[in-house]
């Protein structure tokens, strides 16, 4: 972590895997490091799923699923809007330098192995405490 005070922070914990859900932290991610801040996603239970190989993709909506139809139907209307899909949003949040964390408690409870992720994308295995440690200074923190 920067130990840099003047730098602004925005800490998120994803524990949903919903593609609503990825999209706002991602987008949320993107805005905060667009605007010179440090970003960090803390990717645990259910969020840490879409990290797996072939997961990103996976996830249904939070509401108006309706057994894959209406997930169909936003994914339209977010290419009409020209809206990035969410595997360029996490290439953009790695590029402007977010910082993902993948909880190592879920893993271990889940039995995810490291090897079943798309480790490229991850900057660190951790526990809580080090997602504290970043929350503890952040300006912006969020929990979805």
């Amino acid at each position: 972590m920067k130990e840099d005070v003047d730098i602004e922070r925005t800490t998120i914990i994803l524990h949903s895997g919903e593609m609503d859900k990825l999209y706002s932290a991602l987008i949320i991610g993107n805005g905060a490091l667009a605007m010179g801040m440090e970003a960090y996603i803390y990717f645990t239970f259910w969020g840490l799923e879409r990290l797996k190989k072939g997961g990103l993709e996976k996830g249904q909506l939070s509401r108006m699923h309706m057994l894959g139809l209406g997930k169909r139907m936003i994914q339209q209307r977010m290419d009409q809007a020209n809206v990035r899909s969410l595997r360029g949003l996490l290439e953009d949040f790695k590029e402007l330098g977010g910082h993902i964390m993948a909880c190592d408690m879920t893993m271990e409870i889940m039995g995810i192995e490291p090897e079943d992720l798309e480790r490229e994308l991850i900057d660190e295995y951790c526990a809580v405490g080090t997602y504290i440690e970043a929350a503890r200074d952040s300006t912006v923190t969020l929990f979805i």
